[in-house]
């Protein structure tokens, strides 16, 4: 009896060993290897509030196990990501763990040289959402470009892509470069922000082709096709996998007069105007604090449709698109300026307004995405 009961231990401690083995691992899930990178180091931080070590930010993790943290840098909506989309982040001390917090959003999305000088390495840790008008890769690639320039090593700890297992949309033209789409990529690059690091490196995309010292901590147990389900909402529009997900496609409405739901508690996740009364489904944007403070349309009753049980396709969702503008009665105010800067390229618009299919428009993307694919390659870290 008590040799079966050892034997049953035994088994249970290597069936349990054998789910850890398997069991993804972020980068900064990894201590073992992370922290003798960081010993007799000056570390600085870019963080938010997805940066975490099970449920414990990675900021206040290293902390308490000694960890020299000089500052931390804050992107778009903030250290802890309480901040409103577009709305400039202050310099200021962390009330929790006292740390000293510089802006990248704020005067400048770029750290100054001065910013630098007492740091020794950066510790890059933000979980990104695979979209080209998703800023935190913008902020990378400026981090980058200051590391390069002051000769300060770079660490990213690697996360998984949520939109990782496929590539689609058009090619971003340089005439279109802005903070919300900086590089030559599609809408959707199927990279994770450490290959795609690599990738702002190998391609020489900083200023003066400088280079950074990068290193990347990556995953483990992940592939691009694995599904994976985000523990924190990565910013403040963004609060669940649904929208993570539709947000490749839905995020174009904001290029148009319509209303993509900023102002409800399911952003991204409906699509209306004040004129689409041919639709059933309505909602009101509303000042929500922390998500969206003025959201557009706001106090307005929007009607149009509800994608909150929508089927997510593996692919920009582009008929949505080309059905609310269909639908829309005064075509000529459809569209703002600022649609260009999301799909990067001023053919979209043309090719919606002529009233091509979504296949044909897909047709002219694939020049632009075969070439892509080729590049990414050189890049990848996984499966």
């Amino acid at each position: 009896m008590k040799r079966l009961f050892i034997c049953l231990i035994t088994l249970s401690l290597s069936f349990s060993a054998g789910a850890q083995s398997k069991a993804l691992r972020t980068g900064a899930d990894q201590m073992d290897v992370l922290l003798p990178k960081l010993v007799g180091k000056r570390v600085a931080l870019m963080v938010n509030q997805t940066s975490v070590v099970g449920k414990r930010h990675l900021a206040d993790t290293l902390k308490a196990r000694g960890v020299n943290i000089v500052k931390v840098f804050g992107p778009e909506h903030g250290f802890r990501g309480k901040a409103d989309a577009g709305e400039t982040v202050a310099d200021g001390i962390d009330a929790r763990s006292g740390l000293k917090v510089v802006s990248l959003y704020g005067k400048n999305y770029k750290a100054t040289p001065e910013q630098l000088s007492d740091v020794d390495l950066v510790v890059f840790d933000i979980q990104d959402v695979g979209a080209r008008f998703y800023t935190y890769i913008s902020s990378l690639h400026y981090l980058m470009e200051a590391c390069g320039e002051k000769k300060v090593s770079l660490l990213v700890l690697d996360r998984p892509n949520p939109n990782g297992s496929y590539i689609d949309g058009p090619i971003l033209q340089p005439a279109f470069k802005s903070f919300v789409g900086m590089h030559p990529i599609p809408v959707v690059h199927g990279m994770t922000i450490g290959e795609y690091a690599q990738m702002i490196n190998g391609e020489r995309w900083l200023k003066d082709g400088v280079t950074c010292n990068l290193e990347v901590l990556k995953l483990r147990n992940w592939k691009h096709t694995d599904s994976y389900t985000l523990p924190i909402h990565p910013s403040p529009n963004l609060p669940n996998n649904h929208g993570v997900l539709l947000y490749p496609s839905t995020c174009f409405f904001e290029g148009t007069v319509l209303s993509l739901g900023r102002g409800t508690r399911n952003p991204f996740e409906m699509i209306g105007h004040p004129d689409l009364h041919q639709y059933k489904f309505s909602f009101t944007p509303v000042s929500i604090d922390t998500m969206a403070k003025t959201p557009p349309l706001q106090d307005k009753l929007c009607y149009g449709v509800d994608l909150r049980k929508a089927k997510i396709e593996k692919g920009i969702m582009l008929q949505y698109l080309l059905d609310m503008y269909k639908a829309f009665p005064d075509k000529e105010k459809f569209f703002i300026p600022y649609f260009e800067k999301l799909a990067g390229t001023a053919e979209l618009r043309e090719q919606i307004k002529k009233g091509m299919s979504v296949s044909a428009i897909r047709e002219t993307w694939k020049p632009g995405l075969d070439a892509f694919k080729v590049t990414r390659q050189k890049y990848l870290l996984y499966p």
